[in-house]
């Protein structure tokens, strides 16, 4: 599926206009340098990026991964995972997930346009991003225990404060964007894809890059409980 609005901009919250709109012109070149290598045979999946309007202004929908799990243990992720057969992926693939882990009522989200896909070495799965309005917000939770341990609406006010904003090092060397929320250090994947929503929703505010936190610092900070 090629990437692009599915909606007329015009069609959904002004707020959300210039987000919709910008997934047309959205550098393909920028996410295929996040391709799979010729010998790897990546998996389907599709997250969904569902925007709402909350008391705070425009949120996003994000959750903490169970401790418990094998992989991706802790993690803040946008509702998602692996396409199923019968899926109608990437749209289907990702509604069905969020449904599962958050509770979202399908009827109240409108997918509203695809991004490019974007693929994660450490799983092994090419994950098409849908975006998505929350035309009628339904309560949310974490369904399953077992597999996630929190489920947040987060305001994009939030994020784009220069204040929550920092850079994170990976154990291995590398890294990357990262943003403090209540109880969540949002990082990797997650971040990376926040951070081109915000730049192309018109929400970004600058912010000191120069500002680098080793993550297990910065993990247990976000987590006092831990």
């Amino acid at each position: 599926m090629t990437h692009g609005p599915l909606v007329d901009p015009a069609d959904v919250p002004a707020w959300m206009g210039k987000l919709v709109e910008a997934t047309r012109d959205l550098d393909p070149d920028l996410f295929r340098r996040l391709s799979p290598p010729d010998h790897v045979i990546a998996r389907d999946a599709a997250v969904l990026i569902l925007l709402g309007e909350g008391p705070g202004g425009p949120d996003v929908l994000l959750l903490r991964r169970s401790d418990d799990l094998g992989s991706h243990a802790g993690q803040v992720a946008f509702p998602g995972g692996k396409a199923d057969e019968g899926d109608d992926f990437p749209i289907g693939t990702a509604i069905r997930e969020a449904v599962e882990e958050t509770g979202v009522l399908p009827e109240g989200v409108l997918p509203v346009a695809v991004m490019p896909a974007l693929y994660v070495p450490v799983s092994k799965f090419l994950v098409t991003p849908v975006l998505a309005h929350w035309q009628q917000p339904s309560p949310v939770c974490a369904v399953d225990p077992a597999e996630t341990a929190a489920v947040a609406r987060i305001p994009m006010d939030h994020l784009a404060d220069p204040a929550n904003r920092f850079m994170v090092r990976h154990p291995l060397g590398f890294t990357g964007p990262a943003f403090s929320a209540p109880g969540m250090l949002v990082w990797g994947f997650t971040a990376a894809l926040l951070t081109v929503v915000l730049a192309a929703g018109g929400w970004d505010r600058p912010w000191d890059q120069s500002d680098v936190r080793e993550l297990d610092v910065a993990w247990r900070s976000s987590r006092p409980e831990v």
